[in-house]
């Protein structure tokens, strides 16, 4: 619940107040006041003049008090003073939904079941947990219940109650503290970010010596290769002419024998002077 939806619940009452001159008319408005559904804000009430008048009346006053602590006390507060009037089923019930936002919103809070009925003075976890459930239906608070763990978890709390008088040094000091705190978170994350930012750098650093080296390794593995390449080509052609020097020698040792290996040398100079010694036997 929000507060400009308390206030519209309130603004009958405030309306009421102009007209309510005497202090039974006044103790009356603040009891029907307290009492309705969907009124969680009551510093307004408390400004009206005719309100504010029952502050300095001695038989009156503990009703002006009664009021103060709807609008910023806690049903502790009221249980304090045996004097305090005894309040109605309804208002008993708005006073603990009140009690339980404070509890609820104060720092390092205890919100055990057990810590929680004791000061609400309730007679079991089932009736807390009733009492919770309500304020979660009524948009006061945003909370689940944990019955294994014995414990209210609170996410979130309506800011309906008042600020009481002298509260805003205690307020600056929580605001001061919880500035404290983001700044400390922030330079956490900060250093964190830092971190990272360097953390992938070197990372990129380390790919990119990485891919130079593989890039290195191919080059090299190029060369050989074609090294090798040239080294066979060369090793071939050296072979073939081995090949053909080793045909050819055989073909001049016949030729100049007068074999017949080869038929044109055969027929050359030592070819020719048989044939003219032949002739000569003949003659």
């Amino acid at each position: 619940m929000d507060q400009t939806r308390a206030l519209t619940a309130l603004a009958p009452y405030l309306a009421l107040a102009k007209s309510a001159t005497s202090p039974r008319a006044a103790i009356d408005l603040i009891t029907q006041a307290t009492s309705a559904p969907n009124t969680y804000v009551f510093a307004e009430l408390l400004q009206q003049p005719n309100i504010h008048a029952l502050r300095r009346s001695d038989e009156y006053g503990v009703y002006h008090y009664i009021l103060e602590i709807f609008a910023w006390g806690t049903w502790q507060d009221y249980r304090a003073n045996a004097s305090n009037p005894i309040l109605s089923e309804q208002q008993t019930q708005k006073l603990k939904l009140l009690s339980l936002l404070s509890y609820a919103a104060a720092p390092s809070a205890d919100l055990s079941y057990a810590a929680l009925t004791s000061k609400l003075d309730l007679s079991s976890t089932s009736e807390l947990e009733s009492l919770v459930t309500i304020a979660i239906y009524n948009s006061l608070l945003t909370a689940t219940l944990n019955p294994a763990a014995q414990l209210v978890v609170i996410t979130s709390v309506a800011p309906l109650q008042d600020l009481a008088p002298g509260s805003i040094a205690s307020l600056l000091g929580d605001l001061s503290a919880w500035s404290q705190r983001c700044d400390s978170v922030l330079s956490d994350l900060q250093a964190e970010i830092a971190n990272v930012e360097a953390a992938a750098q070197q990372k990129a650093k380390a790919e990119a010596r990485r891919e130079k080296q593989v890039s290195a390794a191919r080059e090299e593995g190029g060369k050989a290769s074609g090294s090798a390449a040239q080294a066979n080509i060369k090793g071939t052609r050296s072979g073939n002419r081995r090949e053909d020097d080793d045909d050819a020698d055989p073909m001049d040792v016949d030729g100049g024998m007068g074999g017949g290996g080869g038929k044109k040398r055969g027929s050359g100079v030592i070819g020719g002077m048989f044939g003219k010694m032949g002739k000569s036997s003949g003659r």
